[in-house]
């Protein structure tokens, strides 16, 4: 068995089983880290984290197709660079945050 840290985000929605993510949440003995957000420290896993951990995952949690979102961040082994990926969903078209920047406009005048 190896072992890795890492950290879940999760967006199940109104409807999701947060009962069924919390209960796998508190199994592997995962730390708060802000609203929806986890990191689990020594995960026992075999052969291929990613694949292990999203079956894993769908064993314990009933997850809605194109509504629930569980993004990881986690330190890949071959390159030790830090990743991220979707587990389970995908990101959205347009964050929440769009158009709250200030755009400069470019006005030319004379």
């Amino acid at each position: 068995m190896k072992k890795k840290t890492f950290w879940i985000s999760f967006d199940l929605g109104l409807n999701g089983d947060y009962e069924g993510l919390y209960r796998w949440l508190d199994s592997h003995n995962a730390l708060e880290c802000g609203d929806c957000v986890a990191v689990i420290k020594d995960f026992e896993y075999e052969d291929e984290f990613l694949e292990y951990l999203h079956k894993s995952l769908r064993e314990s949690v009933k997850f809605r197709e194109g509504k629930d979102r569980i993004y990881v961040i986690f330190k890949e082994d071959k390159t030790n660079k830090t990743k991220g990926k979707f587990l389970i969903g995908s990101r959205k078209t347009s964050p929440p945050w769009k158009g709250y920047a200030l755009e400069v406009a470019n006005f030319d005048e004379d």
